[in-house]
């Protein structure tokens, strides 16, 4: 927004310069060129001119024009023009920071609302605990499959326990893992992880597996980018929650 303003507004100065010609000798230095100067070396370059600077360099100009040719009215309105543009798109960024800054803090406390809640994360662990509830979630089958393969890790990456499945229609193929393994015991308490892979029309697909997990907090980052810290340490974004429960 700043860049096509600044844009207009060195377009506006140009044909401000172009109206007002001055009548001095070769080698002088006018007061408008002074003008252009300080401002260049004030901000550095002529292209990141601001309010103030147009303001400058728009008196400048008037105080300095030729009285025997002085700027043009189509010139003169077309500035004014510029500078009331500039000072409404100004206005406008102003108080549409200051409403983005207000929602996002909204956001972070309507948020907080979620903790206990349980939704649904791709690939996140599920912590096992003896007595505790079983690990459960769902994959998503677009096109449904003729067969899946399910599989459960543990944190250091070894195989505890897979299940062969057959075929599955279209939709969300829920899944429930009670913490056994192949062997029939029972795995002791930590994380775990699960893959998937699917034959589907032929084609072999290793999709995500969604797990119900439990949020445990909410954070804020410098983008203000919402994530949901879940039950396992993992952490997604709010707007990637698929689903929502109790």
């Amino acid at each position: 927004m700043f860049l096509a303003t600044n844009t207009s507004l060195n377009a506006a100065a140009a044909t401000a310069n172009a109206g007002s010609k001055i009548n001095a000798p070769a080698g002088l230095k006018t007061t408008a060129d002074a003008a252009n100067e300080a401002l260049t070396a004030k901000s550095g370059t002529s292209a990141s001119m601001g309010q103030k600077d147009f303001l400058t360099l728009f008196t400048t100009q008037l105080r300095c024009q030729d009285p025997l040719d002085p700027v043009k009215n189509e010139a003169f309105v077309a500035q004014l023009a510029q500078f009331s543009q500039l000072e409404a798109t100004t206005g406008m960024s102003e108080t549409l920071k200051a409403y983005v800054e207000s929602m996002s803090g909204e956001r972070m406390m309507s948020s907080t609302s979620m903790i206990g809640k349980t939704v649904a994360v791709s690939d996140a662990p599920a912590v096992i605990m003896k007595g505790g509830k079983p690990a459960q979630g769902f994959i998503s089958l677009p096109t449904g499959a003729e067969g899946v393969k399910f599989e459960v890790f543990n944190d250091k990456g070894q195989l505890v326990a897979n299940q062969v499945m057959g075929a599955q229609s279209i939709g969300d193929m829920p899944w429930v893992w009670d913490g056994t393994t192949d062997g029939g015991g029972q795995v002791p308490d930590g994380n775990y992880s699960f893959k998937a892979t699917v034959i589907s029309q032929g084609k072999t697909t290793k999709p995500s597996v969604n797990v119900l997990s439990t949020v445990t907090g909410v954070n804020q980052q410098a983008d203000k980018t919402i994530l949901l810290e879940v039950v396992g340490g993992k952490s997604v974004k709010l707007s990637d929650v698929q689903r929502i429960g109790s």
